[in-house]
């Protein structure tokens, strides 16, 4: 499938934020995904994500995680300079500020005349966790969170003391968690605590773990596991097919808005 891919900037309390889509490029409305990225912003790693989520026929929107700091299309190197960088916004930004960035993304789709209605939410990493908290939305029906980090400590954001543990069971839809068992950044005993955690709030979720480190997904540096990476899309895809291609169209209302020409 052919998609078409451009960019708007959606408007937050803390300025413009530019949001990358990718959708198929003939006429409908498709279910929505919103995808969020490493902390290394958009990268070429992340647009062929998107591309390829969106080949499957979702609408596809990716905002960028650090829009208050960097100026519009600032991608963050793979290397020390960028995960310094990359690390350091993350929690200079406000735990509230990353839920207002995602209820604009969502909005923005239920919004769109191209859009369905039915919600998912697909992130790595800092976006993993992302992933997760956006899924607390009622919109959302399907949540993928690939080695998601700072679950376990509670440690996203300003502060580094956010809420995410207590608040599961805000989750409704089906989520899909994916770990490497030799990420240095989520343990054993880290996972395990989410696991628990999970089982406890009663959300609907499969669990996977492979024999992989952390980046495992990205396509570029030594870490990147094309095989791993294969099965993970298709543990996705069929998550997002049965939630949101099978499913009754959602409810389109967050803000009072229930429809607008994109």
């Amino acid at each position: 499938m052919l998609i078409d891919e451009n960019h708007i900037d959606l408007e937050t309390s803390a300025g413009g934020m530019r949001t990358f889509l990718y959708h198929p490029n003939y006429a409908g409305a498709f279910p929505g995904l919103v995808l969020f990225s490493e902390i290394y912003q958009v990268t070429g790693p992340i647009q062929r994500i998107a591309r390829q989520l969106a080949s499957h026929g979702y609408y596809v929107a990716v905002p960028e995680i650090y829009h208050e700091f960097e100026p519009p299309g600032s991608p963050f190197a793979y290397d020390a300079p960028g995960t310094e960088k990359g690390n350091r916004l993350k929690v200079e930004k406000e735990l509230t500020q990353y839920d207002e960035d995602a209820n604009a993304v969502l909005q923005y789709l239920l919004d769109c005349n191209d859009c369905n209605g039915r919600l998912g939410a697909f992130g790595i990493c800092l976006g993993g966790h992302l992933s997760f908290r956006t899924a607390m939305s009622p919109h959302v029906k399907a949540g993928v969170c690939l080695y998601p980090t700072d679950i376990h400590t509670g440690s996203l954001g300003k502060g580094k003391h956010d809420d995410t543990l207590a608040r599961m069971n805000e989750i409704n839809g089906e989520m899909l968690m994916i770990w490497g068992k030799q990420d240095p950044h989520i343990p054993q005993e880290g996972r395990e605590l989410i696991y628990r955690a999970m089982l406890d709030a009663e959300v609907n979720f499969s669990w996977h773990e492979f024999n992989a480190e952390h980046a495992f997904i990205r396509d570029e540096g030594p870490r990147y596991n094309p095989v791993i990476g294969s099965i993970c899309f298709d543990l996705a895809l069929d998550l997002f097919h049965r939630k949101l291609m099978l499913a009754e169209p959602a409810g389109v209302m967050i803000s009072g808005k229930t429809s607008s020409q994109c």
